[in-house]
């Protein structure tokens, strides 16, 4: 039996990095303790189950000292002047796969003669804010009251998905690291990225965030498009860092949502009723939790009071699971996305074992899924 040398100060960091449990991985692993103090080596075996329970690329453990994880993008999440937590395997999993299906895309793309989008990176941060919330709006063929058309500010969300995907843009929607269920995506460290490219610019929204809160960041994240500033964002609180991308990308999505204008006419309308935001939600087809944080802005509200609502709000939203699995899988998958996968399979261009590996789906799944895309 062939015994692996690898130094403890790797092992030392690979359970550390995971932000598993210790005690956990140490029932799993009843040699783990000896392995770290030097006095057995593990199989190839065991190594390569150890990687993948803590999310460790294998190769990693065969270097003299522990790598440092670097985030491949820019990172918005520095708050009050701390400087962001490490980027958690789950994150950088997630972006390494958006990367590889955006990369993918642009391909596909070129092979079929698409031009470059012109709204990416055609605005600066001297653009003055209602005239690119405008700009966006009109991008996506909705006028200044587009949401009073739906009943819902659900209904207003999905319309939303559908019209940014419309002009080609990849959207993107998990709680999840593909479709691995034991491996949720933590709000807390991050709400959303965004991959700019002028072929196939990408959305990625946290699917576990509140569904009130993805509105919000999937406006946020269009900004940043039309500045063509790629980044990763938390916006803990729906607040932006101390950036000056981020608070412009907030103002943006903000005057998106909910017009400043329009806003004060309901607010002056109705009073101190204005105040559970429901006449505001209703309205402008928001959450409560967007029509809050858009009060706030507009200096209708304290900090105080829109903190207050906040953690209510998000202390009563239950996270909900299950659901129907070609919705779910369209979220996931996203549909232009796994349309033109299914162009390529049948085309030829794509092997199966490829398209397979794109889409974290496989064999009869990977078909029926397919087959849904248009109903589901």
């Amino acid at each position: 039996m062939t015994r692996i040398e690898v130094k403890p100060e790797l092992l030392d960091w690979a359970v550390v990095r995971s932000g598993k449990d210790r005690a956990k991985l140490q029932k799993r692993f009843s040699k783990l303790d000896e392995w770290q103090r030097g006095e057995l080596l593990p199989t190839l075996k065991q190594l390569e189950d150890f990687a993948k329970a803590t999310y460790t690329p294998l190769g990693y453990l065969f270097l003299e000292t522990p790598p440092e994880d670097k985030m491949p993008i820019r990172d918005f999440r520095t708050v009050m002047g701390r400087a962001p937590r490490r980027p958690s395997p789950n994150l950088l999993d997630t972006i390494y796969q958006m990367q590889r299906r955006q990369e993918w895309m642009r391909e596909f793309l070129q092979e079929h003669g698409a031009g470059r989008l012109e709204f990416i990176g055609s605005a600066t941060y001297e653009s003055p804010v209602v005239e690119l919330a405008g700009a966006i709006r009109a991008t996506l063929g909705f006028d200044v009251d587009w949401a009073s058309a739906f009943a819902t500010w659900e209904d207003a969300l999905r319309a939303m998905k559908s019209a940014i995907e419309e002009i080609r843009i990849l959207v993107f929607t998990n709680g999840i690291v593909g479709n691995n269920t034991s491996r949720a995506l933590d709000p807390e460290e991050f709400r959303g990225f965004v991959l700019t490219d002028d072929l196939a610019p990408l959305i990625f929204v946290n699917g576990n965030d509140a569904k009130g809160a993805q509105m919000f960041t999937l406006a946020h994240e269009l900004a940043h498009l039309w500045l063509g500033e790629t980044g990763v964002f938390a916006l803990p609180n729906l607040q932006p860092s101390e950036n000056r991308v981020e608070e412009y990308c907030n103002k943006v999505a903000a005057e998106f949502l909910v017009p400043a204008v329009a806003l004060r006419e309901v607010w002056n309308r109705c009073g101190n009723l204005s105040r559970d935001f429901q006449p505001l939600a209703r309205r402008f087809k928001v959450s409560a939790l967007v029509a809050a944080r858009r009060a706030l802005d507009e200096s209708l509200i304290t900090k105080e009071e829109f903190l207050i609502f906040y953690r209510n709000q998000t202390r009563r939203v239950a996270k909900k699971s299950g659901g129907d699995f070609f919705r779910t899988q369209n979220n996931r998958v996203g549909a232009r996305f796994a349309s033109a996968v299914d162009r390529a399979t049948r085309e030829g261009s794509l092997l199966y074992r490829d398209a397979y590996h794109l889409t974290d789906l496989s064999g009869e799944t990977f078909r029926k899924y397919l087959g849904n895309i248009q109903t589901a």
